[in-house]
């Protein structure tokens, strides 16, 4: 790391934005102190609901909890043993013991797809609401057994979601300072109701915020739902389909790791070009790996080679050999190397470097003037 540079390693930090961002180019820290800045630290930014009244906004939180529904599945034992499953899904994944497009790595957050995957955010090729689209089959891993047992089951058997409904398990692993920011479920891919189950911590998921970036700030929510370890959450119709939600980085004060439980649609537009394909697998070995190539990094390795280009330099041995023969079977090993060092010798002549020639310097003459010659005389008297 750079001498200088502020590496975060929580989001809340920035947040609380104790420390300021040394790579604005050259707007210097007394420019960040000004009031603009403060007003960023003092209050969050406002968003659409802030301008309801007390009754409209009383109604919009009534909405939202009519597609709500909680349940207490879990015990502690329970989640114990499911998030040493989990981190066991997270070694696999570090060891890169699943298929390429399963794990999703990002700075403060990764994403482990099982059953289905789909394209989303950076990884779209239009941006867009409903330009989402399915994984071919089998990109992704098949859904864990232990999943099937230890979380999908005892859902079924509380008869929240009838059995063999669930086709896709995503599990997000968040560090302390982790968010993911608002959005809607595709209601073109998934079916209702979304399930998550939350383990390693307690958090807050949050309806109708607005993020903002450079520095990141998240407005006031319309509503706050807890959500408790070991806690089961579902989400239908106004909850899912009207209104976003997200997780904040203040709200992560632990690592907490969510199994996301969605029925794929029948109908649900799949990715089945291979070129697309292609192009989604390298943008997300990009985006995990941190590559990034550009056209000016291409025109200045072009310019390279072409200085480092040279003109060969003519050759009159006729002992040289001008093509590279092949061995016949009748040849010695001693006359085929011979050939061969013939060969390498006028490869390296062709391809030498041509030399520099010096122009001779003319020797400068100073020339004396009179007082000089006077006072060499004066000198020699």
């Amino acid at each position: 790391m750079a001498q200088g540079e502020i590496f975060v390693e929580d989001l809340r930090q920035k947040l609380k934005n104790d420390h300021l961002p040394l790579h604005f180019g050259r707007m210097s820290r007394s420019r960040f102190s000004s009031s603009k800045y403060k007003r960023h630290e003092d209050e969050p930014p406002s968003s659409k609901y802030d301008d309801m009244s007390p009754d409209e906004r009383e109604d919009e939180m009534r909405k939202i909890n009519s597609g709500i529904v909680q349940s207490h599945l879990f015990t502690k034992a329970d989640c114990q043993i499911i998030e040493a499953k989990i981190d066991e899904v997270v070694r696999i994944g570090g060891k890169g013991g699943y298929k390429q497009l399963t794990v999703d790595e990002a700075a403060l957050r990764n994403k482990y797809f099982f059953g289905e995957g789909y394209t989303y955010g950076s990884q779209l090729e239009r941006k867009g609401p409903g330009m989402e689209r399915l994984l071919p089959k089998g990109e992704v891993d098949d859904i864990p057994v232990w999943i099937e047992e230890l979380i999908i089951r005892p859902i079924v058997e509380a008869k929240l979601v009838p059995e063999g409904w669930v086709n896709s398990a995503v599990i997000n692993d968040y560090k302390p300072g982790g968010c993911i920011v608002s959005h809607i479920d595709p209601p073109h891919i998934f079916e209702r109701p979304i399930i998550s189950v939350s383990f390693l911590s307690d958090c807050l998921l949050c309806f109708g915020c607005r993020f903002f970036f450079k520095p990141i700030r998240v407005s006031r929510p319309v509503l706050a739902l807890p959500i408790e370890r070991g806690c089961v959450t579902l989400i239908s119709g106004y909850a899912a389909d009207e209104i976003t939600h997200c997780i904040r980085p203040e709200d992560v004060i632990q690592r907490r790791a969510v199994v996301i439980l969605r029925r794929v649609r029948d109908n649900a537009p799949r990715l089945e070009e291979p070129l697309a394909l292609s192009n989604l697998m390298h943008s997300h070995i990009s985006h995990n790996q941190g590559i990034q190539h550009s056209a000016n990094h291409e025109r200045k390795y072009r310019r390279h080679k072409r200085k480092a280009s040279y003109s060969p330099v003519p050759c009159s041995s006729k002992l040289l050999c001008t093509e590279r023969r092949v061995v016949q079977p009748n040849e010695s090993d001693e006359e085929a190397k011979y050939i061969s060092s013939l060969v390498d010798l006028d490869v390296a002549l062709k391809t030498r470097q041509r030399p520099r020639v010096l122009k001779k310097k003319k020797p400068v003459v100073q020339k004396q003037t009179n007082r000089e010659v006077h006072l060499s005389r004066k000198d020699l008297m």
